[in-house]
């Protein structure tokens, strides 16, 4: 049966690569990131500027979404693409890392927590996140996985990552849709082993592509980075690769030198709404005194609707009085600048100098700025 989601590898530069997923709500050229829209919205932005500043697909959550509206709620109302007017790709995470908050009851059966909403108790099993996804139409659906907080003893992740197998297969049994794609998460902590069964465990599976979850959890760089070097080795090289949770400047670049294709995080929007920016010189925060009569744009180099029209002493002005004006255009520019990011990955991967780049982009992010 033919895949519902598609990926092809265009050009590669050592093991970075550019590709094109193809999805029944169109196509993403990758590498790509996803800003995330929590409960089918992105934080004090609309449709229309998710467009303006280039993004190609967004996500939404499944746990959220199940419990207010209720999925069969967005299913009646045109499923996801038409409850939220976006009518490009859209992923949905299962809520496994979201309910990991929550310290639910971890059974074989799946998770038990109560809502976060109503108190009520509420399970989730792989069989259900499947299920209710389905239901939401989203483009691609992640599995239920078992994540753990890092640091982790090798017994829990390796219990963790067990477990994760399991419900991989579950979760493929329980599909109903074929006209939408499901995707694997490989897990494992920050061992390096686990993380190589893992891989190999999920990856004969068959899924349409393959999340890796359980980084960006408060791991080193250089662990992270080992935990990748471990996994995507094992993972077909005609899937995507989706690193879960990771949206910083520096850890996007190392992800896409070891060959990973699509991320998402709340990073730029999160940053946004505590008035910080992110830009080519480092991440500004416009609560600093020095910008109150700077007449300057927030990045010279951007060409974004905030860095078009807005000061940095009127964009100072918004955060301190906690304009939520402030919070949208500080958001759009976030959003742009790593939207940028990532088109300058795919452009210089397709030119043959992805290392020059992302030494010059690295170089350019001055601590002493990035400390504001």
């Amino acid at each position: 049966m033919k895949d519902a989601v598609v990926f092809t590898e265009r050009a590669t530069v050592g093991a970075a690569r550019t590709g094109e997923l193809i999805t029944p709500h169109g196509s993403v050229q990758t590498p790509a990131f996803i800003p995330v829209g929590t409960r089918a919205t992105v934080k004090t932005v609309d449709v229309e500027d998710l467009v303006n500043v280039g993004t190609q697909i967004v996500l939404a959550n499944t746990y959220h979404l199940m419990l207010r509206p209720g999925h069969d709620v967005v299913a009646g109302l045109g499923g996801l693409h038409g409850f939220m007017a976006w009518d490009g790709p859209i992923v949905t995470d299962s809520g496994g890392f979201q309910v990991l908050s929550l310290k639910p009851k971890i059974r074989e059966e799946g998770l038990v927590f109560r809502s976060t909403y109503d108190g009520s108790t509420v399970e989730l099993t792989p069989e259900r996140a499947v299920s209710v996804q389905e239901s939401l139409g989203s483009d691609i659906a992640m599995m239920l996985d078992v994540p753990v907080r890092l640091p982790s003893d090798r017994a829990t992740a390796e219990a963790a990552a067990q477990r994760t197998l399991r419900w991989a297969e579950r979760a493929l049994a329980a599909r109903r849709r074929y006209d939408r794609a499901l995707f694997g998460i490989v897990q494992g902590g920050a061992d390096t082993e686990l993380r190589e069964e893992s891989a190999k465990a999920t990856a004969a599976l068959g899924f349409a592509g393959f999340g890796i979850g359980g980084l960006a959890v408060g791991e080193s760089p250089e662990a992270r980075d080992e935990a990748l070097a471990a996994t995507v080795p094992h993972l077909p090289g005609n899937k995507a690769r989706y690193v879960m949770g990771l949206g910083d400047t520096e850890g996007l670049l190392a992800a896409v030198a070891r060959g990973c294709d699509l991320f998402d995080c709340v990073i730029p929007t999160r940053l946004a709404r505590h008035g910080k920016a992110l830009t080519r010189t480092g991440d500004v925060s416009m609560r600093h005194a020095e910008w109150i009569n700077s007449d300057e744009p927030l990045d010279l180099e951007c060409s974004c609707l905030t860095c078009r029209r807005y000061t940095r002493g009127y964009l100072r002005h918004l955060t301190v009085t906690k304009e939520i004006l402030g919070q949208r255009l500080l958001t759009m520019h976030n959003l742009a600048y790593t939207m940028d990011l990532m088109r300058g990955m795919r452009e210089a991967i397709a030119a043959g100098e992805f290392g020059a780049y992302r030494n010059r982009i690295v170089e350019r992010r001055l601590p002493e700025e990035s400390s504001r």
